[in-house]
């Protein structure tokens, strides 16, 4: 008779927080270095030479390639993480992502494979944002559905505080390339190092994830009843309010971020004149502000007001940023720069970090991966994919007020869908 061999035990917290961080942090690092490389390099790199204007602005095209596919892969990885698990899901998504960042290294440009060259480049970065589309959700869900009553907020920002993480190592990085070596080997080949580091980190990743179990309240959801058979058409079915709603609350996050990190770092390098070297250390050193941010996001939420709050809050300091863009975002003062860039960074805390703990709460275990993914990657497209490219035409054509404006709109809009939102109940268990 084979004896059975007995249950594994459950990962420790530790373990948990940090299989959800890693991916995040995974992704922002992978986004981030595939931004900083658009804004400097991509153009003179992939595309024909003769027209700077428009190479610059194919090469934030192919930025947004990712945001398209994310919701393709948020249906693919959402139907699977709920009828089979989010473990699983969680691995694959990893792979795929850090994967396809790691080919993005060894190709060749424009001159050496024409128009090879930029599409190969859409196809890798297509990569990237299918395997974003089904991690976040799948991170979030392993946070908060192994939180202790009262900590689920809290539990949620571990996905988030992956951003900064992610987002320290990717400036970091080009900071101390840029330093040691100059522009001609930066464009030549020093831009791919980063990219080739992705491996590193996907490997730790993986050896964090494989080691997990299902989470408690899939398990029991699972064991309640079978699975849906299409999981997002029943979101669309019965809860589209809350994933439409859900998703335009979101929207002040991603255009935030990417105004913070692309936008600027395209103005300040080529309009103020601010060397590469002097403005990537001046955004990781806001970068802490948005760890701060989140962590205290997270402890608002579930201590004085609620996810749905702490959000709205977050809003309306998005207002303020759009205001202050114009006002400080200046030339000959690294100082005044700073401190917008951390304001911003701290705004970036407070409406990413309440998204972990919100975007579950508005749907049932049986078909929240789904719902979270799809709400989470529709944002990302309306507040994230064209961003770069509709910042830059509105610096052309008025300059940073417009850019503000756009900014302070987005604040507006997240505002008012949250205001139309019923409130809803911490996430369930």
């Amino acid at each position: 008779m084979t004896p059975i061999s007995p249950p594994s035990p459950p990962p420790s917290p530790r373990r948990i927080l940090l299989a959800s961080m890693v991916g995040t942090a995974i992704e922002f690092y992978d986004f981030y270095i595939y931004a900083t490389a658009a804004a400097l390099v991509f153009a003179t790199l992939f595309f024909p030479k003769g027209n700077p204007s428009l190479a610059q602005f194919a090469s934030f095209a192919t930025f947004g390639v990712a945001f398209f596919a994310r919701p393709i892969g948020g249906i693919v990885f959402g139907h699977f993480g709920d009828r089979i698990g989010r473990k699983s899901t969680l691995v694959t998504s990893l792979l795929l992502m850090g994967g396809s960042t790691f080919l993005i290294a060894f190709l060749p440009s424009y001159v050496l494979w024409g128009w090879w060259a930029p599409a190969c480049l859409c196809l890798l970065r297509f990569g990237q944002g299918f395997g974003l589309g089904g991690e976040w959700g799948g991170a979030a869900l392993l946070a908060i559905e192994n939180a202790p009553r009262g900590w689920e907020a809290r539990y949620g920002t571990a996905p988030q505080q992956g951003a900064p993480v992610g987002y320290f190592i990717a400036n970091g990085f080009f900071l101390l390339i840029a330093t040691q070596m100059g522009s001609a080997d930066f464009i030549a080949w020093g831009w791919r190092i980063p990219f080739l580091g992705s491996a590193a980190m996907v490997a730790i990743g993986l050896w964090i994830r494989l080691k997990l179990t299902e989470t408690p309240a899939f398990a029991a959801a699972l064991a309640d009843a079978a699975p849906p058979l299409v999981p997002l058409g029943t979101v669309l079915k019965h809860h589209w309010r809350a994933a439409i709603l859900g998703s335009i609350a979101s929207v002040a996050c991603f255009m935030v971020f990417y105004i913070m990190t692309v936008t600027s770092l395209n103005y300040g390098v080529n309009t103020l004149h601010y060397s590469r070297s002097a403005f990537l250390g001046v955004q990781v050193a806001a970068i802490p502000l948005m760890a701060v941010g989140v962590h205290f996001a997270g402890w608002l939420a579930d201590t004085r007001l609620n996810p749905a709050r702490v959000l709205g809050l977050g809003t309306v300091l998005t207002i303020v940023a759009g205001a202050l863009l114009p006002v400080m975002m200046v030339r000959d003062s690294v100082l005044t720069v700073w401190l917008f860039l951390a304001f911003t960074a701290f705004v970036m805390g407070l409406v990413y970090g309440p998204l972990g703990a919100f975007l579950p709460s508005l749907f049932p275990v049986a078909v929240r991966y789904s719902g979270v993914s799809f709400s989470f990657n529709l944002a990302a497209i309306l507040g994230g994919a064209l961003t770069p490219i509709v910042a830059g035409w509105l610096v052309e054509k008025g300059g940073l007020p417009y850019v503000g404006a756009y900014l302070a709109g987005a604040g507006v809009v997240s505002l008012i869908a949250l205001l139309a939102h019923p409130s809803p109940a911490r996430a369930a268990r």
